[in-house]
């Protein structure tokens, strides 16, 4: 065992690993999650899904291999067999939250987000409700406020906060813990009342277990708090008069519920929400929304189906609902195999118990949230932002499993959250970026004003893109979070990740650069050659993302190369195809015969070649307008054949598209505030940010010996060779040393010029190896790249270029680019 290990253990070994369990945390990893090991993955999004244990799945199996389970609306054998199942598990589900059978029922939902939203539709709401909520809610919960709202209904988020102005030493709870209200919704033209309401109205307060950004838990007091004494707690606010009436309570215990289960016994909720795949991995799509009797029949049901009634007529308004609370409210058939699989996942949570689980978890938790405030730059500036809400017991419990957080470099500045999470997936790490769905607690925690919010909107983020930062504010998180399965070792890998990618150390240099070695300048053949950069190669690239072909010389255009990604193939939703998400596209080769006007297509899934007609009134298959890019195309269809064509040689439905030379496709006005790196000062087919790409081979030979010696080392795997067409480039160049592109602000080939546009951002799509017909994905070379040529989150290699024109009025006449000219950079 090593020192840091041992460290670890001396603090954290009573709670960690499960010393009185059935099994320790090195048996469980050994025998139920071998596949993370096999893999080299570290997986830290167990808030997001936990991970489902491999003898768990193999029980479920062997269940039902022999069993028959039949559609329990049934009356055969084993439809009752299975209703019987039905009956347990809906048992196992209420004594997980330690329910009366008496006091609850079960119903069965698709998922948590259902169950949310049968409260929202079936709740009596009124003009003198109230919705409720907390500022750190999931979306499906305030989801919940459309339905109140539309019904007249008002709505507001309030923080929980301790009553610095209340109570002493002796003062009750409900003296310390103070609501505020954030301002109030309403809609429909609906007024607020000017008399005094009636006290009537069903008003619903919503909260989570554990709020899926901070890990915050809160206290299942608030629902007693709420219950007996929410005209106190909303004392001195402008909504205390408006809050009169029985109050409901409902708990989304979708995350929390997986080491700190309600317990209903103790606690006056009516709804809690469950999501069965975030407790133990497997069935996903299957929830339950536990509910107190009293509440179940308040709610207003409107539709019926099979199931849940008792009798309906066809050819006139009459239907009679069941009178059960399950039957009542699950529509259909319910989802009876996923249900008896739940069985073998409550076996796993009641032989760990959620209370070591929780101890487990937290010792995790805790010794990530140590190191990471613990790590500090050369200049003693702190790495690391931890979110976690500050207040008294009475108000939270201890943070759960979650550690939410940003990084700055030693100037302050921030760290971009998708610079986190590509570097993790680099490392086989699997974390989480962004908002989690979240939105109050995100803008609480990174003090996001209504305004941030909607500027950020303006600017074109939304959620799930990478836009992490706008105008020096940061627009999400990056989240860790744990599971009973996690070990030391995960944690350990996560924090050596954070150290060596983030933390800048006294003797690591600043300058990505590199090292410019000196050496001899050789031609292919061997033999010296003069000094100098000299073009190597020449490459078109017809159709985007498919694969193009090289060339001894080439006409220049507005565009670039004439012809380059002229075309594009995309789905019949709309989706524009890449390799990314289409990899066999690389398996689609394009040339194109200039003197016969022909772009000729192969495809090893088609016998015959497809050929193009480069003549714009060759196809007439319609001509229309698409966005892409933040840009405008008029693009040109072709004949269904065409299509056919091509959708059997990428294995997905699609059609060609081309752009059209037409004035209609013009760039749009650059938004500096989304920092995009394509080039929008120019005209463009559809390459992704610049009209070329160009590649050094001595930069390129760099790599291979740095990707050569990490092999050695045994840092990064086999020694993998990469050849400069791996990354796309129009353009490669010799001579010089590596890197020296890097500095280049033009260049001129022959007697044309170009502008760089600064170095091309590299992604996944580098690490795709071609093989044989099949498709490979790795780590490299982009984990490489990453250790050595990172700028502000981008990983650099290779330069952008753009086609200085020299008549404005239109092309000079044989502006042609050919191998072997001499390339002089940086001239006047």
């Amino acid at each position: 065992m090593d020192a840091d290990k041992a460290e670890f253990l001396k603090e954290f070994g009573s709670d960690y690993g499960y010393p009185n369990g059935p099994k320790s945390i090195d048996e469980i990893r050994a025998t139920e999650f071998n596949r993370l090991d096999q893999k080299g993955i570290v997986y830290l999004d167990h808030a997001g899904a936990t991970l489902y244990s491999e003898l768990q799945m193999e029980e479920i199996f062997k269940d039902f291999n022999s069993n028959i389970y039949a559609n329990p609306h049934s009356q055969s054998d084993s439809s009752s067999a299975t209703s019987d199942i039905i009956r347990e598990v809906r048992q196992q589900v209420l004594d997980y939250c330690n329910a009366s059978a008496k006091e609850y029922r079960c119903i069965f939902t698709s998922g948590a987000t259902a169950a949310l939203k049968l409260v929202g539709e079936a709740f009596p709401w009124s003009r003198e409700s109230c919705f409720m909520y907390t500022m750190e809610n999931h979306n499906s919960v305030l989801g919940i406020r459309e339905y109140a709202l539309s019904k007249g209904a008002a709505a507001f988020a309030v923080d929980v906060e301790d009553n610095v102005n209340g109570g002493g030493a002796s003062g009750g709870q409900e003296e310390r813990v103070k609501l505020s209200p954030h301002a109030t919704q309403r809609r429909n033209e609906a007024k607020i009342l000017e008399e005094e309401p009636s006290g009537n109205a069903y008003n619903l307060f919503a909260f989570p277990s554990e709020c899926n950004f901070s890990g915050l838990r809160f206290s299942l007091d608030l629902a007693n708090l709420i219950k007996e004494n929410s005209e106190r707690i909303l004392e001195g606010s402008p909504f205390g008069k408006y809050v009169r009436g029985h109050w409901i309570v409902l708990l989304d215990a979708a995350k929390g519920c997986t080491t700190c289960p309600p317990d209903l016994s103790k606690y006056a909720v009516d709804f809690v929400v469950i999501s069965f795949y975030k407790l133990f991995g497997y069935p996903t799509g299957l929830g339950a929304l536990v509910v107190q009797n009293d509440a179940a029949r308040l709610m207003k049901k409107t539709y019926f189906s099979g199931g849940t009634v008792a009798a309906s007529f066809a050819d006139m308004d009459f239907v009679r609902r069941r009178e059960g609370i399950e039957e009542h409210f699950e529509d259909g058939t319910i989802s009876f195999l996923s249900i008896a699989s739940i069985r073998h996942g409550f076996k796993i949570l009641n032989s760990l118990t959620p209370s070591m689980m929780s101890r487990h978890i937290a010792a995790l938790t805790m010794y990530v949230k140590k190191m990471l405030l613990g790590l500090r730059h050369e200049n003693e500036a702190n790495v690391c932002i931890i979110y976690e809400g500050h207040t008294s017991k009475l108000v939270c419990h201890e943070s759960g499993s979650i550690v939410s957080f940003n990084l700055k470099r030693p100037d302050g500045s921030w760290f971009g959250y998708s610079e986190v999470e590509k570097l993790a997936s680099l490392s086989g790490i699997q974390l989480r970026t962004g908002c989690f769905c979240n939105p109050g607690a995100c803008a609480k925690y990174l003090g996001l004003s209504h305004l941030d919010l909607l500027s950020n909107l303006e600017a074109g983020h939304v959620c799930w893109d990478d836009n992490d930062i706008i105008q020096g504010k940061l627009t999400g998180a990056v989240r860790v979070s744990f599971g009973y399965m996690s070990t030391y070792e995960d944690a350990k890998k996560f924090i050596d990740f954070i150290t060596s990618s983030f933390v800048s150390k006294p003797n690591k240099s600043e300058n990505w650069n590199m090292l410019r070695t000196k050496s001899i300048l050789l031609s292919n053949e061997g033999h010296e050659r003069k000094a100098g950069y000299y073009l190597k190669s020449i490459t078109v690239y017809p159709i985007k993302s498919c694969t193009g072909f090289s060339v001894e010389s080439w006409p220049l255009s507005s565009t670039g190369l004439q012809h380059d990604r002229e075309w594009l193939l995309k789905s019949l939703t709309g989706e524009i195809l890449t390799q990314k998400k289409v990899p066999d596209m690389c398996s689609v080769s394009a040339y194109i015969d200039l003197n016969k006007g022909i772009m000729f297509v192969e495809s090893p899934r088609c016998r015959e070649k497809m050929e193009i007609n480069l003549k714009a009134d060759s196809y007439p298959g319609g001509i229309e307008e698409i966005e892409l890019h933040a840009q405008r195309y008029e693009v040109q269809y072709y004949e269904n054949d065409v299509d056919l064509w091509f959708s059997h040689a990428v294995g997905h439905p699609c059609s060609l598209l081309r752009c059209c030379s037409s004035k209609n496709y013009s760039s749009l006005k650059k938004d500096k505030s989304r920092n995009l790196c394509r080039d929008v000062e120019s005209r463009l087919n559809f390459a992704n940010e610049a009209q070329f790409l160009l590649i050094s081979e001595e930069s390129v030979s760099d790599l291979n010996n740095r990707l050569s010696l990490n092999a050695q080392k045994g840092t990064r795997g086999t020694s993998v060779k990469i050849n400069p067409m791996r990354f796309r480039p129009n353009l490669v160049v010799y001579g010089g040393e590596p890197y020296a592109e890097d500095g280049w602000l033009n260049i001129k080939i022959g007697n044309k010029n170009f502008m760089s546009l600064g170095g091309c951002n590299r992604c996944q799509m580098i690490n795709l190896v071609h093989q044989a017909g099949l498709v490979q994905r790795s780590n490299e070379p982009l984990a490489t790249l990453a250790s050595y040529r990172r700028v502000k989150g981008k990983i650099l290699f290779g330069i952008l270029l753009r086609y200085e024109i020299q008549d404005k009025k239109g092309m000079q006449t044989g502006s042609w680019l050919r191998v072997g000219e001499e390339i002089h950079p940086n001239s006047e």
